[in-house]
């Protein structure tokens, strides 16, 4: 009877153990919006194996690339509700937010990809990571980024007055606009996935872009001239729901924390590595290329300060930082 009570009681338990795990268990739902061949979207996936390795199978992810649930404002509107898990976000929707993340975006700020992932890994940046539970809701775990800002345009911009009166396709957020309605452009917002037609049938006359998608979804076909100015870096970040992050234990959220940290290092170290040969490779196209420096968008830049530097008091800290780095 004793036996039979204590194989009743140790089965309760196992029982009990697997509800309890199987209660923790969650298949968590990753949003973006680079297509599936782009870097963050592979290191998207690769975060989802490594969590559900690391968490014995416990713990899966869902990762929808190329805006399959909404662009950037539906995605961080669904992270607020808790109705999407995480996110890797470009800057924009944040920075429409916490005007501080604007900072980032300072024409100029670095020189070059390996200086803007030296900054973007500096405490410095990770200030603005703090600021993201209140100002938008979000757990901030790191940063990502692409390569550097150029214009590719249909026809020459030889000098800044070129740029008087393009339609120039940019990401919908404040700072990249309002650099560009300095320079005299028209800034145009638009979905990346939508930019290669816009191209074609004239919508647009310039894009805002990276080496990267310039070559991947091959814009250099409809448009044969190229700025390459690398006036700004462009920071993405990871994230994860605060009402998601608060139902979790905090051995999930290390686990969480670790793993997608270390993939989102995989994306910094990624472009370094890739910029180069990608450089390389764009030289290498039947394309007409001028170079741009601080000066070409002296103006610009002036004006883009008077708005920002007031806006945006980390842009101080930012770029003292970045200056130290520089000398290094």
């Amino acid at each position: 009877m004793n036996r039979m009570k204590t194989l009743t009681l140790a089965c309760a338990a196992a029982a009990l153990a697997v509800s309890s795990m199987s209660a923790q268990a969650r298949d968590f739902r990753l949003g973006l919006i680079t297509p599936a061949q782009h870097l963050w979207s592979t290191e998207a996936e690769a975060f989802a194996q490594t969590l559900n390795e690391r968490s014995g199978g416990e713990h899966s992810v869902s990762v929808f690339p190329a805006q399959q649930l909404g662009n950037e404002a539906q995605m961080v509107q669904q992270l607020q509700t808790g109705a999407l898990d995480m996110a890797f976000l470009t800057i924009a929707e944040i920075s429409n937010r916490i005007p501080d993340f604007g900072a980032l975006y300072a024409p100029y700020l670095v020189d070059d990809v390996n200086h803007a992932a030296r900054l973007l890994r500096s405490d410095a940046a990770g200030e603005l990571l703090d600021l993201m539970p209140e100002g938008v809701g979000f757990v901030g775990v790191g940063y990502g980024m692409v390569g550097m800002r150029q214009v590719l345009s249909r026809s020459p911009i030889e000098s800044a007055d070129d740029l008087h009166g393009q339609r120039l396709r940019i990401t919908p957020f404040e700072p990249i606009r309002d650099f560009y309605t300095a320079t005299g452009a028209a800034p145009a917002p638009m979905p990346l996935l939508e930019v290669y037609d816009a191209l074609a049938n004239g919508q647009v006359d310039a894009i805002d872009m990276d080496f990267d998608s310039i070559l991947i979804l091959k814009f250099y076909e409809q448009a044969n001239n190229l700025l390459i100015s690398n006036h700004m870096m462009f920071p993405m970040v990871g994230v994860v729901s605060g009402r998601v992050w608060r139902e979790l234990s905090e051995e999930d959220r290390e686990l969480i924390d670790t793993a997608m940290s270390e993939h989102l290092e995989n994306v910094l170290t990624g472009f370094e590595e890739m910029d180069a040969a990608q450089e390389e490779e764009i030289r290498g196209l039947d394309i007409n290329i001028v170079e741009a420096d601080a000066e070409f968008f002296s103006e610009a830049i002036a004006e883009w300060e008077s708005i920002w530097a007031p806006k945006a008091p980390m842009l101080e800290t930012l770029r003292a930082e970045a200056d130290r780095l520089r000398d290094e």
